[in-house]
């Protein structure tokens, strides 16, 4: 059943935009697969324990059974779709029909080409994406435009289905343990249950325990990215747009997109179960054009250039995550994030954005063929490998 399901998905997604079905074989996938098939699994086994067999409550089973199976084909048909659809990817070396438009755009270095309003660019899918929200290793792709209304359907569907297995599991293991008597004697064909099924119930208890806290937790953010109509990025830029406006005694920055709470869901969330819009124009407030989040975008950046500050490598790092030659507070003061680490070796030039009392990050500085050629490297290392440039001076 289960199988067929997934050929139901599959053919259901229009293969035109599909991307390539590789993203599925990837660890993250295929760990949540393997967590929704064990806890759908377990369950409808022991749904025949939970309720016992007798003609009365074999309907119950049964009931039970059905509601499990269209929970498993709604997480697993919106996680395929998410994956499958993607986010949808700017073309490279992609305009703006009317060229004078562009001076509000940013330009992508590695895709060589302009970033139309709301998109930004995938460190791990090397490409420009459509009102990108974040990259999720979970569908081994971005979560955007395209594929924004699947992922939170996933995120929606994902805790209440293994909710309704855990109840199923965790009431098989308490009548098992503590019931078993009255199983036994009322039951018209006992199912043997072993202490090898204990186990693997428990286990499967214990995968639908850790999926309803870690997926609640992703979706109470996507809740409020639906409510207000701002990606997690977003978010971040109004943030800083405020706090910007806030030092400059500014007016307020008025966010382009949120349009009231129910307008802001329809853009998401719908009967068609599509996005709203193109992913190139949008909608915007009274008092916002198309460009108003860019051109705030690029003003938030000339300051973070003005903060930059260049280093010369001193010392040389391997790009590994726990340096130990670097000393234990490098290797115990790690930056919390999934952001990368680069090598360096002495001779390199870093331009440094931000840092912590250990770690800096920065664009290392490359020759003009190679940023013409688009290729970037930034990343995080230990800041004793580096060196001011005015405190070189002043030595």
């Amino acid at each position: 059943m289960s199988i067929f399901l997934i050929i139901i998905i599959l053919f259901q997604v229009q293969f035109a935009t599909m991307a390539p079905l590789w993203r599925i074989l990837h660890v993250g996938p295929l760990t949540a697969i393997f967590v929704i098939f064990v806890c759908y699994t377990v369950s409808v086994i022991d749904s025949s324990l939970w309720f016992m067999p007798t003609s009365s409550a074999g309907i119950g089973g049964k009931l039970n059974i059905i509601i499990l199976t269209i929970w498993l084909a709604l997480i697993l048909g919106n996680f395929l779709r998410a994956i499958l659809i993607g986010p949808g990817y700017v073309p490279k070396n992609w305009a703006p029909e009317e060229k004078s438009d562009s001076k509000y755009l940013q330009f992508c270095q590695v895709c060589q080409g302009f970033k139309p309003p709301r998109a930004h660019h995938c460190r791990t899918c090397k490409r420009c994406v459509l009102k990108m929200d974040h990259h999720c290793p979970w569908i081994n792709n971005c979560c955007g435009h395209n594929n924004h209304t699947n992922f939170v359907l996933f995120v929606l569907f994902a805790p209440i289905g293994c909710l309704h297995a855990f109840i199923v599991l965790i009431g098989t293991i308490w009548f098992q343990l503590f019931r078993r008597a009255d199983y036994l004697r009322t039951a018209v064909k006992p199912v043997h249950f072993s202490l090898n099924a204990f186990f693997i119930t428990l286990f499967a208890a214990g995968l639908a325990l850790g999926t309803i806290i870690a997926v609640s937790v992703l979706l109470y953010y996507q809740i409020k990215i639906v409510l207000t109509n701002a990606t997690g990025i977003e978010q971040w830029i109004i943030e800083k747009a405020e706090d910007r406006r806030i030092e400059r005694n500014e007016r307020p920055f008025i966010y382009p997109y949120g349009y009231g709470r129910l307008d802001n869901i329809s853009q998401v969330i719908n009967w068609q179960c599509k996005p709203c819009g193109n992913g190139y124009k949008w909608p915007v407030v009274q008092g916002c054009n198309q460009y108003t989040l860019t051109i705030e975008q690029m003003k938030q950046k000339i300051l973070k250039r003005n903060r930059e500050v260049p280093f010369d490598v001193i010392r040389a790092y391997s790009g590994s995550w726990f340096p130990i030659t670097h000393g234990v507070s490098t290797c115990c003061c790690i930056p919390f994030t999934d952001e990368p680490r680069i090598s360096v070796k002495p001779g390199d030039r870093i331009i440094v954005s931000r840092g912590s009392k250990h770690w800096i990050y920065g664009n290392k500085v490359l020759d003009e063929k190679q940023t013409k050629a688009g290729k970037r490297e930034r990343g995080w290392f230990p800041r004793h490998c580096g060196l001011k440039l005015e405190e070189m001076d002043d030595s």
